[in-house]
């Protein structure tokens, strides 16, 4: 087997077989034995799609996958992407066999276990040379649309001398079946991502049984339909599989390779039946498995000649990587550094720090009513020439979700150069291929969508805060502030359901000021990811003046104080702040002492030391949160015998300011509220 990526490659074996399938056959069959006996003894796993896949990765990491094990974070590297990430010991065994360092055959052995590095599903972070987190199906193909943008943006700003590199999918029928697969395949053929390659792991086995039960989609039709160029082959034929991704990296569209595999090849009963898909496979059918294959050696052994092909295989891209160092260093020194940069993913806070402070004191010479989302495309106005690492796009709101700033141009195929994307109806697609975006690197994505629809978003958020990946999430329409457009579009649960996502930070500012600091926030945090839900309904200046400090780190803070000693501290986030307010005024008025504390962002304040928190929250008796959402979350401020002006059912179809004295979230609603609080 001859290297396709490096003119001082030798043969993949030290000893040249004379019967190249026979070295393949050995080679892949080291794959099916560490992946069933590290199944095996962790008792749990799935064994059958590495058994059924390791002659389709053979061919990939032996003569086409560039990568270097000694640099796993390279960044023309190529990207593997396990979309079907229940197959993990696939990988697993894949990066031991090629010499990632890490993983050790200890660590093999330890799959599943308490502080190993071999998840149950490979985890980005967790594990060198996994490029995703996947296991929920379908996310890893959309994250791979999101590579593939980055990798053309990125070619078409620094040039194909330093970014040129394919992003290679396994894929399940699981996969393809999830909704989230169509979305991603439409986008990627209308985007014409050549340089994308899903390897369909064509084996015709669901946990339920045949894929038959459930399934007939002709897989082939279906991507050509949406763009791609698309074939069958036999998986376990090396010749054809190579000839096959030989095509595929010529073609200038993206490429499905549909591989008609057998799951768990070589377990002699359970071999491409249900049995073998996510459980061990016992003792009795290992022997079996082995003396099928041929492979005598105890568990968990490789023999020397083998695991020396493997690992000359893993050295195939050495050369590569030092020539494209090289090309990087010939550079100018000011695009090289520029790239660099946005590599390692630091923000140019000076040019951070300068935008901000323009805004500001924009706003401050010229307070004025503005929708939250009105002030995020002004924050954007100075954000986006600041920082060239920012992606925006929308799922077909642009005009109301306000993320395409003046003079931000287009991605599209004929521009890959552009730095907004149409993504279309597409909200689960385009959360998750912003989240392939920020693990390749070199990009910062955000998008924009209804807050409501943050229900599409789910998964990938939810992925991207296990991660811990910088994506923004520009999320309007916030409350039943919408108005007409009535129940089915006013998000009521969501802003707890977010927040109750670990390593998620929601921002709900309450003026414009307050939203360009959130924008800092989120620009800054480098591991979290962020959603800024924003009011459609203007909303008046509460911050007139000019702050140097960015008042909304602590995720809280005093807006209006007490006159005197506070009787009663209202808690307020978003478009309520105007009528907490409101509410100060009118309690003031009956002769009672409040402030009005604005919580942009309930996560940053849990965050803050105690003391810090205790001084926010402050001691008066009477502590009222409100927000047009249901109470859930509130009581960590509060307390659970703090009161509570918001929503406790789904919204209605009226104009907003209607709506808000139908629900009862009102400044007279509070005072009330408060001073019965006092008096009871």
């Amino acid at each position: 087997m001859i290297s396709r990526n490096s003119s001082a490659a030798v043969a993949a074996s030290p000893e040249p077989s004379p019967n190249p399938r026979a070295a393949h056959d050995r080679m892949a069959n080291a794959i099916r034995a560490v992946a069933m006996d590290a199944v095996e003894q962790a008792k749990c796993g799935h064994p059958g799609l590495p058994m059924g896949a390791a002659d389709v990765a053979t061919v990939l990491f032996t003569q086409f996958l560039k990568f270097d094990p000694a640099d796993p974070a390279w960044p023309d590297r190529d990207r593997f992407v396990l979309s079907a990430g229940h197959g993990s010991m696939l990988v697993y065994a894949l990066l031991h066999l090629v010499g990632y360092e890490a993983m050790t055959i200890e660590q093999i052995k330890r799959f599943r276990q308490l502080g190993s590095i071999t998840a149950g599903h490979p985890e980005h972070g967790h594990t060198p040379g996994v490029e995703t987190t996947t296991g929920p199906l379908g996310q890893g193909i959309a994250n791979a649309v999101g590579m593939a943008i980055a990798e053309r943006h990125l070619a078409a700003e620094f040039g194909a001398g330093v970014v040129n590199h394919h992003t290679y999918v396994l894929a399940s029928d699981g996969d393809l079946m999830e909704g989230i697969s169509q979305e991603a395949i439409a986008l990627a053929g209308h985007l014409k991502l050549n340089r994308l390659i899903v390897l369909f792991d064509d084996n015709g086995i669901s946990i339920d049984g045949p894929l038959s039960l459930a399934d007939s989609v002709d897989q082939v039709k279906r991507f050509e339909a949406a763009g791609w160029v698309a074939s069958r082959i036999d998986g376990h034929d090396p010749a054809a599989i190579a000839t096959a991704i030989e095509k595929a990296q010529e073609s200038d569209r993206p490429s499905l390779i549909a591989c008609r595999t057998t799951i768990g090849f070589g377990a002699p009963t359970k071999a491409g039946t249900e049995k073998c898909h996510g459980s061990p496979l016992g003792a009795d059918e290992i022997r079996g498995a082995r003396a099928a294959l041929g492979w005598t050696e105890p568990a968990f052994a490789i023999p020397d000649d083998i695991l020396a092909s493997w690992r000359q295989a893993g050295q195939r891209s050495k050369g590569l990587r030092r020539a494209w160092r090289e090309r990087l260093q010939a550079l100018p020194a000011d695009q090289r550094a520029e790239f660099e940069r946005r590599v390692r993913g630091d923000v140019p806070n000076d040019r951070l720090a300068d935008a901000v402070r323009s805004v500001k004191k924009k706003l401050a010479a010229a307070p004025k009513e503005m929708a939250t989302r009105a002030a995020s495309e002004f924050a954007l106005d100075a954000l986006v020439p600041a920082l060239p690492e920012l992606i925006g796009g929308s799922a077909d709101l642009t005009g109301s979700n306000n993320t395409r700033p003046k003079g931000m141009t287009v991605l599209s195929a004929a521009d890959y150069g552009g730095r907004f994307i149409h993504y279309g109806v597409r909200e689960h697609g385009m959360a998750a291929a912003m989240n392939g975006m920020a693990v390749h690197g070199g990009i910062i994505p955000y998008s924009g969508t209804f807050l409501v629809f943050s229900d599409y978003c789910r998964p990938s958020l939810r992925l991207a805060a296990l991660m811990g990946q910088r994506v923004i999430h520009v999320m309007t329409h916030d409350s039943i502030g919408l108005g007409e457009d009535g129940p089915t579009h006013q998000p009521v649960e969501h802003l707890a359901a977010l927040r109750a996502i670990p390593n998620l930070m929601v921002f709900r500012p309450c003026d414009a000021v307050e939203t360009i600091e959130c924008w800092q926030l989120a620009l800054e945090a480098r591991s979290t990811p962020s959603v800024l839900a924003l009011s459609r309904q203007n909303l008046p200046p509460l911050r007139r003046t000019f702050d140097v400090d960015n008042r909304c780190a602590l995720g809280a803070y005093e807006l209006l104080p007490a006159d005197g000693k506070a009787e009663v501290s209202i808690f307020a986030a978003g478009s309520e702040v105007e009528i907490a307010a409101d509410a100060r005024t009118l309690l003031a008025a009956r002769g009672i002492s409040a402030r009005v504390v604005s919580v942009p962002c309930f996560e940053l304040l849990f965050a803050a030391p105690e003391a810090t928190r205790r001084a926010i929250i402050g001691d008066a008796r009477v502590k009222i949160g409100v927000e047009a959402a249901v109470r859930q979350g509130w009581d960590a401020i509060i307390g659970s015998d703090g009161l509570f002006i918001g929503m406790s059912t789904f919204g209605a179809s009226a104009p907003f300011r209607d709506l808000y004295r139908h629900f009862g979230i009102t400044a007279e609603a509070i005072a009330e509220t408060a001073a019965s609080g006092l008096h009871g």
